[in-house]
């Protein structure tokens, strides 16, 4: 199975999606990419994709770093270095037959360029549709696993709870 990969252009999924754009509208940047980067890890781990997040150094001058955060890597570009010409380098870097490499972006002219060097393009409305999908799945797979070794929660053995049973109905019997 081919490793998968998903560059996310940062910004760009914080001024598309709902609650991140009301974090950004209060000026709450910082909250908004912490929770962008939550969201995503749960969509990471579950699909069992690795995700690099990238935001360019305009709204953060000069802190270009890579770290990792709940699982994502998280790539904060050099000065005057843009999201968009980072995922283009770096995702043509990894296509190769073993690595099939998508990119999350509304930007158009992104989308053709990544397109023309072999990645799939995702628009911040489908990954986020895509992301709803997987919570859902996550819930229900929880709910399954809560009930699976579902059990009666007594220190009776199932061989005690039988003979009680027999003693109950032959008490109701009289």
């Amino acid at each position: 199975m081919k490793r998968q990969v998903l560059f996310v252009d940062g910004y760009n999924m914080i001024g598309a999606w709902p609650i991140l754009e009301q974090l950004k509208k209060q000026d709450k940047l910082a909250d908004a990419r912490d929770t962008l980067l939550f969201m995503l890890s749960n969509y990471a781990k579950y699909e069992g994709i690795e995700i690099i997040v990238v935001f360019d150094a305009q709204f953060v001058p000069g802190i270009q770093q890579t770290y990792r955060e709940f699982g994502v890597t998280v790539i904060f570009t050099k000065e005057e270095e843009t999201a968009d010409t980072y995922i283009e380098r770096e995702a043509a870097e990894k296509i190769n037959p073993l690595t099939h490499v998508r990119v999350a972006t509304s930007d158009m002219a992104e989308q053709w360029i990544i397109f023309s060097k072999g990645a799939l393009r995702v628009s911040a409305r489908e990954l986020y549709k895509k992301l709803k999908e997987s919570e859902k799945k996550i819930l229900a797979d929880a709910e399954d696993y809560k009930f699976q070794d579902y059990r009666r929660n007594s220190p009776w053995s199932g061989d005690q709870l039988e003979r009680l049973q027999k003693v109950f109905n032959e008490l109701n019997n009289d």
